[in-house]
């Protein structure tokens, strides 16, 4: 164990050298500046167009807010892929992996350790950039997500369910193709959740199911859509979601996640793990 912390707070150390980090760090901050400008020109355009009723109005800022982190999401994977990839692979090529496992050090204990420690620095960059967000937007429209802080909770783990797959893919590939691999997957589930989304208004089972599958086998896009429920006022989503879910929007979510779903995500996480221990436990340095 003290092996597996003192990996993680040197992993911490390092990703906040890298320079990934600055890159997260300026589009995170332009993303805030664009939020802060964005809503009340949004606000502006509603009283010119005769204004919307409460109801409507906060439905639409979840909406937009839901469109907004979405964005951060995606600045946040990048990120994560981008930092797990040369968790393993780029150290065995470099030979820094051959130095440290020549000591009496397990595999398992360092690769849990980089894990640990990735997956501090990334919850913790997204809750506090997502808290950011979530301050500019209240300061701005004064719109309140309900479930804030589970909201955040879930992106947090959704940013963990994708940084486990970047250092699975660590353990087999190069570092660039981890990280490619990784997003392009993110990527292709978001777009599978949105075709299942447009089965449940066409009312066809066969393209549901397309989402469902793809909930399950990376439950990304499960997490994101929990997070966008958090985040939508429950009493406009009952008033007015109904139409709107029909209708295909994106940026929806009519239910909260299950707590069966919620024990498949850890399940997920601990089988992916597993396996990457195992992959480096056999991968030749």
């Amino acid at each position: 164990m003290n092996v597996v912390l003192t990996i993680a707070a040197l992993t911490v150390r390092e990703a906040v050298r890298r320079r990934v980090l600055r890159a997260v760090l300026g589009l995170t901050i332009a993303l805030l500046v664009i939020t802060a400008l964005g809503f009340p020109a949004l606000n502006a355009a509603e009283a010119e167009s005769g204004g919307l009723t409460t109801g409507e109005g906060r439905l639409v800022a979840g909406i937009v807010l839901n469109l907004v982190l979405f964005g951060l999401s995606l600045i946040a994977a990048l990120g994560t892929a981008f930092l797990a990839g040369p968790t393993v692979s780029g150290e065995i090529e470099s030979g820094t992996a051959l130095a440290v496992l020549a000591r009496p050090v397990h595999r398992s204990a360092v690769l849990l350790g980089k894990w640990l420690g990735l997956a501090v620095f990334g919850c913790g960059f997204v809750v506090v950039a997502g808290s950011a967000q979530l301050l500019v937007v209240l300061a701005t429209v004064g719109y309140r997500p309900p479930h804030a802080a589970a909201g955040l909770a879930l992106l947090a783990g959704q940013t963990a369910v994708l940084l486990t797959l970047g250092v699975l893919l660590s353990t087999v590939t190069s570092p660039l193709a981890s990280g490619v691999t990784a997003v392009g997957l993110f990527g292709a589930t978001w777009i599978a959740g949105v075709v299942g989304g447009l089965g449940v208004s066409l009312r066809s089972d066969a393209v549901t199911a397309v989402g469902t599958v793809s909930r399950v086998l990376l439950p990304t896009d499960g997490l994101w859509r929990g997070a966008m429920n958090a985040f939508q006022d429950p009493v406009a989503l009952a008033q007015f979601g109904g139409p709107a879910i029909e209708g295909g929007v994106p940026f929806l979510s009519e239910a909260p996640l299950t707590g069966a779903y919620l024990a498949w995500v850890t399940v997920w996480v601990v089988v992916v793990l597993a396996l990457a221990v195992v992959a480096f436990q056999r991968r030749d340095l």
